[in-house]
């Protein structure tokens, strides 16, 4: 009897933990010495959207570092962040729209496929919406194309989830 074996391949936000993240870093700058008197501010937008707001750049850049460092105390990829550019804001100040991206682009998940095609593992790999869905009858192939597609060097990052 052959069992066929699978598991999805996402790239998912945890939304608790990015509002943990911003919680946590607005906390910081209210209390930091350098930040005092300052305008700087971060808000998470439409859901999957932080502003950053702040007096100049270099208090942007400032803010922006703050956020990233959070980002990983709470086990958040920095990839998920695509920064928009600096814009002028009211009141003299700058802000930059940080989009959170989630989800495997069809090209994004062509390039995953590809390469699991190539590894000549014996697994069939689907495109299904955003997410990849890899199958195999032995378990010890999925568990090389897990160990494959982290080690590819990709610009988002990846889970693993749905093993069965």
């Amino acid at each position: 009897m052959a069992k066929e074996h699978s598991f999805d391949i996402v790239s998912e936000v945890n939304m608790q933990e990015v509002d943990n993240a911003i919680v946590q870093a607005k906390k910081e700058i209210k209390n930091r010495y350098d930040f005092k008197g300052s305008k700087s501010d971060i808000e998470l937008t439409n859901g999957t959207q932080i502003t950053i707001i702040s007096d100049d750049e270099y208090k942007l850049e400032s803010v922006i570092d703050i956020l990233q460092m959070k980002f990983i105390k709470r086990g958040l990829s920095q990839k998920v962040m695509e920064f928009g550019k600096i814009e002028k804001a009211s009141g003299g100040t700058v802000r930059q729209v940080v989009s959170l991206v989630a989800g495997i682009s069809a090209d994004r998940a062509k390039k995953i496929t590809t390469a699991i095609r190539d590894s000549k593992l014996k697994v069939k790999a689907q495109i299904q919406n955003e997410q990849i869905r890899v199958t195999a009858k032995n378990i010890d192939d999925l568990q090389a194309v897990i160990q494959l597609v982290k080690e590819l060097d990709l610009e988002f990052p990846t889970q693993f989830v749905n093993m069965r």
